[in-house]
Order: structure tokens, then sequence, then C-alpha cells
């Protein structure tokens, strides 16, 4: 029973000593804040970046970065033309696929609104 009452008693005191929150160190506290209000603040610049990135394009495809799935969506484009105007990036504006003889001029006016050389 004494073994009993001994080992329950040491049970509860090594529970209560592990359950309770270890005291930290002001500094320790203080570089935990200001790291984790860096990664905040970087967080939110990379958000505002990416705000005013859609603002510019306003949902438009990039000629010099776009995927040929995304090229391929615009009215009018066919596989042929996605090919060659990815071959020839990059483009300093999007009238250079008119120039180059990619698209047609009614194609271009059909897509002008559409894409972006960035």
């Amino acid at each position: 029973m004494k073994r009993a009452l001994f080992c329950t008693i040491t049970f509860i005191l090594l529970t209560s000593i592990g359950c309770t929150p270890a005291q930290r160190d002001p500094e320790a506290i203080r570089q935990d804040t200001a790291k984790a209000t860096a990664e905040a603040s970087k967080d939110a610049k990379a958000v505002v970046h990416g705000v005013e990135d859609a603002l510019k394009t306003k949902g438009s495809v990039d000629l010099n970065k776009a995927t040929p799935e995304q090229l391929r969506a615009l009215p009018g484009i066919t596989a042929a033309q996605v090919h060659r105007i990815i071959a020839g990036r990059p483009y300093a504006s999007t009238d250079e696929l008119v120039k180059r003889h990619l698209v047609s001029k009614a194609e271009y006016d059909r897509i002008a609104d559409k894409v972006v050389a960035d």
C-alpha cells in the first residue's frame, strides 16, 4: 500500500512539474517577436507586390511568361501560333506580334487588350 501511495504521489509531482510552463527569458521573447514581425512585414510586402502586379496587368497574359495553355486561351489563337509566339520570345511590346507576322492585324486587335509584354 505504501509503495502504491509513493508511486502515485511521485507520478503526480512529476506530471505537475512537467506541465508547468517554463519561464522564458525576456530577451528571447523580444527576439522571437522581432523575428515574427519581420516575417509578417515581408509577407505583407509580397502581398502588396502581388496586388500591384495584378492591377497592372488586369488579368492580362504576359507574352514573355505565359504558358502554352494561357496563350491558347486567347481568342482566335491557334496551337501553331502559340508555338511561334513562344519561339519568338522575348517581346519588348505586344505589337511585335504583328511586326513579326506571328498574328494578323485583325487577330491582334482581338487580343490587344488581353496581352502585355513585361
